[in-house]
């Protein structure tokens, strides 16, 4: 290769951005993987045709960034190669509480063992490169650490312990399972039992324990607000601004600049309104509907933060780190600053606001069959909540639809498109589970007085279909233009995981099609054949269990959920990164600059990873808070009686929810008395040996609260009833009756 600028095809991008440019990842990754074996540097250049000596040593830092991202890998002999090619995997450490932890590999594949001699070195979060040395017992993938790409925790936050002189901090965060090490002269500041944040000085090797010191302290245990405030430490989510995001803030403002509205489509006389809870602050997308000849046009407005937030800006900076909005009990941690994202970016009625519009026609049968984007100024007719809306336009309240009189029509345009969208999406397969959302309502001094269902109503419904049909045009008008971009991807369920659920479904008479590769619509009709039955619950928790984690990729797998062929994130730019990418990828076409891409392909995989990550680490982390404030709710509860279901079936017991007060405990299988109960993975149940009675997920059980440990985040029940029944008796009762599966 004489000159490797006439063969890179980012040659032009590297230019534009680097005073002396150097071969992009994307051609290095190219060139190493195509070489029978690793490459020096020396070597590598002379295959490029690089000799100058400036040209060499940019060259060099590159290659060593790739190495230390785990791109590429440097061998004992400073040789370069690629990942792929050398048996070696890199993704994401998770942590278990036992002490050993699994590699989520980058590019899907199967996880890795990694047993606690290599956790060691390791904590719950870091990104590192393994080789996979062989198989366990189990058939798994087993690894050995070669590096670790990149740390993920700075600090951890738990209770301090002084114990014979030695002092160290307990990590809240389970999967975390080293303790961290305080020297004396780091441990002043705290007492013993409280909760503290400790910073790592030492990340953990192969020989010894993190080491860290005390750099604040939260308080004492019980104190109200402690479970978020530990939560947010915990999972290292940022929740300070940083000086420069705070000086910049200020110059937002809190009107939007005339001059900014130049150029763009007046929408301000439409009566767009926007549709949220009753709690919501932050208000990032309003809709408008009216009839067309062949249906409807729908308008879609989304908040348009891009032309706020700039690339490599220090405001872009933080929300990249934070990678979403994370939506506590009672508290919101936000991706952006208020100025932003309850000021400027939030459409907030009667003031004029920058919008990016997707204009969609919508035909009778729900098909989008027209589309098209451009930038707006709006001016929201109303903020209404869900309960308003599904009050008006579904139960007809006459004083309800009197109080919105001005924006009725337009409401039953938009619930008259909703109903032909859900159609469609019932025709093409999607798959459709009903969960029960809860919210928590606190009393005086943040404590709960009971935890709710919320109820999800066509409102609900409407808005989500509207944003659907939009994510769904936002990734085909970046797929027409051929623009990278980040895509929404839920792939297709392991075909062992498949197998095992239609033996599963086997005993209870109902049949997954579809071959090898079943399609959503297979799984569709399943839940539909089941609708009714009182196995219901049973079923749709262990086909949901058989899906996959949906993701952020720059690889367009399609959303199998939905039964979408392309899906991205383009309504929510307030609350999550990816849309805010989407918004920019748009205007890059709209502004007529498809060619001067915003984000190269390497970028945009790391992106991909890292707002996956995010996204994993706000429900962990919301779910540590919650599971906080329930086994607070439950301490004044112990020796109370109540009826559950059966939510979780395991070797080692079974989890069941109290009904009505969707709290989740554990009833140990050493509870179960007089007799010995073995675990079927297939059946979800445990069995007696014995008796043959056997406990299954779904089945109504009457429980006592026997403790709470606030620290563990564990509840621990007792049966106070015997097993349900005995395996024979449950099926006959299944196979008796015409109207079997009908009891409520």
């Amino acid at each position: 290769m004489d000159d490797w600028r006439k063969q890179d095809p980012n040659y032009e991008h590297e230019k534009r951005k680097y005073e002396r440019p150097v071969p992009s990842r994307d051609f290095l990754v190219e060139c190493l993987g195509g070489e029978e074996a690793p490459l020096t540097l020396e070597a590598l250049c002379e295959r490029l045709g690089i000799r100058d000596e400036g040209d060499v040593e940019a060259l060099h830092r590159r290659l060593q960034a790739m190495a230390r991202d785990g791109q590429l890998v440097e061998n004992r002999r400073g040789s370069f190669g690629v990942a792929d090619r050398m048996d070696l995997v890199r993704g994401r450490v998770i942590g278990h509480p036992d002490g050993f932890g699994f590699l989520v590999p980058e590019d899907n594949s199967d996880d890795v063992f990694l047993s606690p001699r290599e956790m060691r070195r390791l904590l719950h979060g870091d990104r590192a490169l393994v080789r996979v040395r062989g198989y366990d017992r189990r058939g798994r993938r087993e690894g050995a650490v070669v590096s670790v790409l990149e740390r993920n925790t700075e600090q951890v936050v738990g209770r301090y312990v002084r114990e014979s002189g030695v002092a160290f901090v307990v990590p809240d965060n389970r999967r975390i399972s080293q303790d961290v090490l305080i020297p004396g002269k780091y441990g002043r500041r705290a007492h013993d039992g409280q909760i503290v944040v400790a910073e790592i000085l030492e990340q953990p090797s192969k020989r010894s324990q993190p080491i860290g010191r005390i750099r604040e302290v939260l308080g004492d245990h019980m104190a109200p607000g402690m479970e978020i405030d530990t939560a947010i430490r915990s999972h290292g989510i940022p929740h300070r601004w940083p000086q420069a995001v705070k000086e910049e803030k200020r110059a937002f403002g809190r009107r939007v600049p005339e001059g900014a509205k130049e150029g763009r489509e007046d929408l301000r006389e439409l009566p767009l309104v926007t549709i949220d809870g009753e709690d919501a602050k932050d208000f990032d997308d309003a809709v408008y509907c009216e009839p067309s000849a062949d249906g409807w046009k729908l308008l879609v407005a989304i908040a348009d933060v891009s032309h706020y937030v700039a690339p490599d800006s220090a405001v872009d900076g933080e929300a990249r780190q934070r990678g979403n909005s994370v939506y506590f009990p009672g508290r919101v941690v936000p991706m952006l600053p208020e100025v932003l994202s309850n000021g400027l970016c939030s459409l907030n009625p009667r003031v004029d606001r920058l919008c990016m519009v997707c204009a969609m026609e919508v035909a009778h049968d729900g098909r989008v069959t027209r589309s098209g984007f451009f930038e707006g100024v709006m001016r929201s007719r109303a903020r209404l909540t869900y309960r308003e809306v599904a009050q008006a336009v579904v139960d007809r309240d006459p004083a309800v639809q009197r109080r919105l009189e001005r924006v009725l029509p337009d409401l039953e345009n938009l619930h008259a498109v909703y109903r032909a969208l859900r159609r469609a999406r019932e025709g093409r397969g999607a798959i459709d589970m009903d969960s029960t959302e809860t919210e928590i309502i606190f009393g005086p001094e943040r404590k709960i007085e009971r935890i709710v269902a919320v109820e999800r109503t066509d409102a609900h419904r409407l808005i989500e279909e509207c944003m659907i049909a939009a994510n769904v045009e936002a990734a085909r008008f970046l797929l027409d233009h051929r623009v990278p971009t980040l895509f929404r991807v839920h792939d297709k369920p392991a075909p062992d995981r498949v197998a095992e659920l239609r033996q599963f479904l086997g005993e209870f008479g109902l049949k997954l099609e579809g071959g090898d590769e079943p399609e959503p619509r297979h799984f569709a009709r399943v839940l539909e054949a089941a609708r009714g039955r009182e196995e219901t619950h049973l079923i749709q928790t262990v086909l949901m269990r058989t899906m996959t984690r949906a993701a952020y990729s720059p690889d367009n797998v399609g959303h199998f959920g939905l039964a979408l062929d392309a899906y991205t994130h383009f309504t929510s730019p307030i609350r999550r990164y990816p849309d805010l990418l989407v918004h920019r990828a748009i205007r890059t076409v709209l502004r007529g600059g498809a060619r001067d891409l915003p984000y190269r392909r390497g970028e945009l995989e790391n992106l991909g990873v890292a707002c996956s990550m995010t996204e994993q680490r706000a429900d962990e982390a919301t779910r540590d808070a919650e599971d906080w404030l329930k086994c607070e709710y439950m301490m004044d509860k112990v020796g109370e009686t109540f009826p559950g279901i059966i939510v979780g079936v395991t070797s080692f017991g079974v989890f069941v929810e109290l009904s009505g007060i969707y709290v989740t405990g554990l009833v140990h299988v050493t509870a179960l008395r007089n007799d010995y109960y073995h675990f079927d993975p297939v059946g979800q149940r445990l069995r007696g040996e014995r008796s043959g009675h056997t406990y299954r997920l779904g089945d109504p059980l009457t429980v006592q609260v026997a403790r709470v440990d606030l620290d563990e985040r564990k509840i621990d029940f007792e049966p106070v009833e015997s097993a349900p029944s005995k395996e024979g008796d449950r099926r006959r009762s299944r196979r008796s009756g015409p109207g079997r599966g009908k009891r409520r």
